[in-house]
């Protein structure tokens, strides 16, 4: 077990088991709740909202006290899951911000997903009104095909994909067009 700050920084083990245990539980939370996202129900709405704020908050303390939940710390799942959050804290800009920036350096080290900080990453630049770099983020669909939020030099968009491990664009769209 990797070596982290305890809640109340000092040093010893982090709560590795209980991590993993609240992580992956809000993975599933999140899988659940997922159709509220765009329900035309208000109410659904409202309350898919109040999820992705609460797992944010908390994500964010969990930030605060260990840093980005790794595989090596957590497990695959709950990495995943921790990402999962991220992505979803959409009106949680400094939750995301934070999140970029811890899961960039442990991309660096070897102990994150270069292609889930892509998503991220265009995620945030999406939020933020900026140009997105992955094409990962889906703004509408026009004439049977899926078309991105701006992204940046168009041009090179598969070439930056390839480099982190995502599927040409074209590739990628297919799975959301309309069959």
């Amino acid at each position: 077990m990797a070596e982290a700050r305890r809640q109340d920084g000092g040093p010893g083990p982090a709560p590795a088991a209980e991590l993993t245990g609240e992580l992956t539980g809000m993975m599933a939370e999140d899988g659940a709740a997922a159709r509220l996202a765009n329900s035309p129900d208000l109410a659904e709405q409202a309350a898919w909202r109040r999820l992705t704020a609460r797992h944010g908050d908390r994500l964010a303390q969990i930030m605060a006290a260990h840093g980005w939940p790794t595989e090596r710390t957590v497990g695959p799942q709950a990495a995943r899951a921790a990402w999962l959050v991220a992505q979803h804290a959409d009106r949680q800009l400094d939750v995301q911000r934070r999140a970029v920036a811890l899961m960039g350096e442990a991309v660096a080290r070897g102990e994150a997903s270069a292609r889930d900080l892509a998503f991220l990453q265009d995620r945030l630049a999406v939020n933020e009104g900026r140009e997105q770099r992955y094409g990962t983020q889906i703004g509408a669909v026009a004439d049977g095909r899926p078309v991105p939020w701006p992204c940046e030099e168009p041009e090179r968009l598969d070439e930056r994909r390839a480099e982190v491990g995502i599927e040409p664009f074209d590739e990628y769209t297919a799975r959301f067009a309309p069959k």
